[in-house]
């Protein structure tokens, strides 16, 4: 066997030579990388030199990817911020010279541009998606937050509708107001306002500030809840403070002594779970209704119908909450849903059944589940309520919009699998999740103070004693942590 060799500590600014530090970084120990590196324009940094000769500079940016792709996890992600002027020859690097795939093209559009006197304006930024495994990598597609709304929720404004929208496409802009006539939501060119030194979530110590938006779309498409994020070039500290505030960990590294310790002092202001700076997603705008249709009426009384009539045959006697903590039984509610012609989907007939439930048209339940007991919630309690808490901050959405929604319940299952005990099933800690919303306004306000230290508790160690178990069977080398 061999020790694990000692790695950068999680939660913490570094400061030095970003190669040097991520030397020290474990092999695939990493799920998400941000960059934006100097773009060898002149900028005054106070600690770099910003007007390298090109073969220099590109020889640097390719020692630094290539330590990106080794600390990156075999299903990471590494976005990489850059300008017009080296945008093509990084592209190739990356993909030629050091194995990543391209998975996205994006263009950063943005007002406040740099004023050009013989040319036009520079407005944009290039935004390339990369990825160790063109088959295998993180796009957590189900999440909301990253989706926009679609032409059945703004043209026929359908009830029925998926209400998160669709993903969109690899233009973002985020203020159309800006742009009314030039760009939709839905296409590759995003828009988020540089941060301008009017602008609230300006830092004042740092001149190339991203907005705070324009990462949070990126780690919440490229990263899940707990996940770990790192920036080489962590500037401002954005990438990592917004890296906080949605729940995952976080690793920066910086080269100036004086940005590190600015760094330092605004991550210790940010708290996981609060709101994101900035401008919010494009303003939601829809067609008069001389060119869109009329709202439609919600379900009529045919569909509440059958809608019981699937939950009589589908629920085994079971209460309504029960059945969406149970897949299984869920599972077959949607079928006899779809058999019964309803439309909509999991996500709207799960929503309707507890709306019938909230309006007691619902058959009295015959069959009551075990009560989960005190012992049993100390036990695996607090892993359902990370799990909640994570999704919450990641989705925006309520508990029973998580557990409606048969994509967002599996990612609870996965996140409270991960603090939990082994042998505790999924129905369990989403009924423990329905037991801990009961709680009393004191006994939250506890839970939300231990958050951050549920976010710290080691991920299912392996005891000593447990050496003999057929885990440890294959041949290999395997790491003991103290």
């Amino acid at each position: 066997m061999t020790r694990k060799s000692k790695s950068l500590q999680l939660g913490k600014i570094h400061q030095g030579d970003c190669i040097k530090l991520m030397k020290k970084i474990d092999d695939g120990s990493i799920d998400l990388v941000f960059a934006d590196p100097p773009f060898n324009i002149g900028y005054e940094y106070d600690e770099y030199d910003d007007r390298q000769d090109d073969e220099k500079y590109l020889a640097w940016c390719e020692d630094w990817i290539t330590e990106v792709h080794r600390i990156l996890k075999p299903n990471g992600t590494f976005w990489l911020a850059i300008g017009d002027e080296y945008a093509a020859e990084l592209k190739v690097a990356a993909q030629r010279n050091v194995g990543f795939f391209t998975r996205s093209w994006v263009i950063w559009y943005y007002t406040f541009g740099v004023n050009c006197v013989n040319g036009f304006s520079r407005s944009h930024t290039h935004l390339f998606h990369f990825v160790k495994d063109k088959k295998k990598f993180t796009f957590d597609k189900p999440s909301p937050q990253i989706r926009v709304k679609s032409a059945r929720q703004l043209v026929y404004a359908d009830v029925r509708a998926n209400p998160d929208g669709r993903l969109p496409d690899n233009t973002w802009i985020i203020r159309p107001q800006d742009a009314p006539k030039s760009f939709s939501p839905n296409h590759d060119t995003w828009y988020f306002a540089r941060v301008a030194g009017t602008f609230k979530e300006r830092e004042g110590f740092h001149g190339c500030q991203m907005p705070e938006q324009l990462l949070a779309r990126i780690i919440r498409a490229s990263s899940r809840p707990h996940d770990i994020v790192f920036d080489p070039f962590s500037g401002s500290g954005t990438t990592l403070c917004v890296a906080k505030k949605l729940g995952r960990r976080w690793l920066g590294t910086e080269l100036s002594k004086d940005y590190a310790r600015y760094i330092s002092q605004r991550l210790e202001k940010t708290k996981a779970g609060e709101p994101i700076d900035g401008p919010e997603d494009p303003i939601e705008s829809a067609p008069s209704t001389a060119v869109g249709k009329r709202r439609k009426k919600s379900f009529d009384e045919d569909s509440k119908r059958a809608v019981i009539e699937a939950y009589q045959k589908a629920g085994k006697g079971f209460p309504a909450d029960y059945l969406l903590c149970d897949s299984s039984l869920n599972a077959e509610f949607v079928s006899q849903c779809k058999r019964n012609g309803i439309s909509g989907n999991a996500f709207v007939w799960n929503h309707l059944l507890l709306n019938l439930r909230k309006q007691k048209r619902l058959p009295r339940a015959t069959r009551k589940p075990e009560v989960i007991n005190a012992k049993q919630m100390n036990l695996y309690g607090f892993a359902s309520e990370v799990a909640w808490r994570l999704l919450a901050i990641d989705y925006e959405k309520t508990l029973d919009d998580i557990l409606c929604s048969p994509e967002f319940a599996r990612e609870f299952d996965r996140i409270a699998a991960m603090f939990g005990p082994e042998d505790v099933t999924s129905i369990e800690y989403r009924r423990a999740a329905f037991s801990i919303r009961k709680r009393t306004k004191s006994a939250r306000e506890t839970a939300a103070e231990k958050f951050s230290e549920w976010m710290k508790k080691k991920l299912k160690p392996i005891a000593l004693d447990d050496l003999r178990s057929p885990k440890f069977e294959a041949p290999g080398i395997y790491i003991l942590q103290h």
